[in-house]
């Protein structure tokens, strides 16, 4: 299962009032693991930055000035995306500027839903946290994910540590199986954590399950599917 997870910083909130991406940033988790691989660029929107957008990020058009445009990077980064599970906080606002970054590529038309599937971690947390605060910072407090570098918004940083708090936030059915990292930063001690069986261990006792309790499995997983914004993880 490969995923990204991505992050934009932008002119200022109105794709509709012509704003654009001025920084893209996402890592990559394969089977829930960060790999390493990131996607990182600067982009010269070529036009103003609005004061409040500049407050939030503090990237200003002089320092975009030598920047490639969104055309010369956008191979890049739909090689990079292409066919993964794309993780963003708030999705819409993203994928929107996108969308329309992408709509004036020459070529066919595409779209960031056509080449991926978006998977939105702020209705996750919506869904997982009813009635609280759910941006970034807020999830860093309850899944005690360290954000203390995050002075200033920026599109790397805000990826990997949406990185780490999607995977506290989404960890408890993966980690019922033992494969399943809580934050990026402890899968290094997973990784090394070895398990030595003995060589004369007798064979385990196999015990199938019965009718009625397939039947109740079913019936539990009809449950999760009617509760859990994915479905269970069991039928994917």
């Amino acid at each position: 299962m490969r995923q990204v997870v991505l992050d934009t910083e932008t002119t200022g909130l109105e794709v509709s009032l012509g704003h654009r991406i001025i920084e893209i940033g996402g890592v990559e988790l394969i089977d829930r693991k960060l790999t390493g691989r990131h996607f990182h660029r600067y982009v010269n929107p070529q036009r103003e930055i609005d004061d409040g957008a500049f407050e939030v990020h503090g990237i200003s058009k002089e320092f975009l000035a030598d920047k490639p445009v969104f055309s010369e990077i956008a191979e890049d980064f739909l090689d990079f995306v292409r066919d993964a599970e794309l993780v963003i906080h708030n999705a819409p606002f993203d994928v929107a500027f996108l969308d329309y970054e992408l709509s004036r590529l020459k070529g066919p038309r595409l779209t960031l839903g056509g080449i991926c599937q978006v998977t939105d971690s702020l209705v996750l947390a919506r869904h997982k946290h009813p009635g609280q605060k759910n941006n970034l910072d807020a999830l860093c407090r309850r899944y005690e994910v360290d954000n203390s570098a995050r002075s200033l918004h920026g599109a790397l940083l805000d990826a990997e540590i949406l990185a780490d708090v999607y995977l506290a936030m989404t960890g408890g059915q993966t980690m019922l199986f033992g494969a399943g990292q809580g934050s990026s930063r402890g899968s290094e001690r997973d990784q090394d954590a070895k398990v030595v069986i003995a060589a004369d261990r007798p064979p385990l006792a196999v015990i199938p399950a019965s009718q009625d309790e397939l039947l109740a499995h079913e019936q539990m997983l009809d449950f999760l599917d009617g509760k859990a914004e994915n479905g269970s993880v069991w039928r994917r």
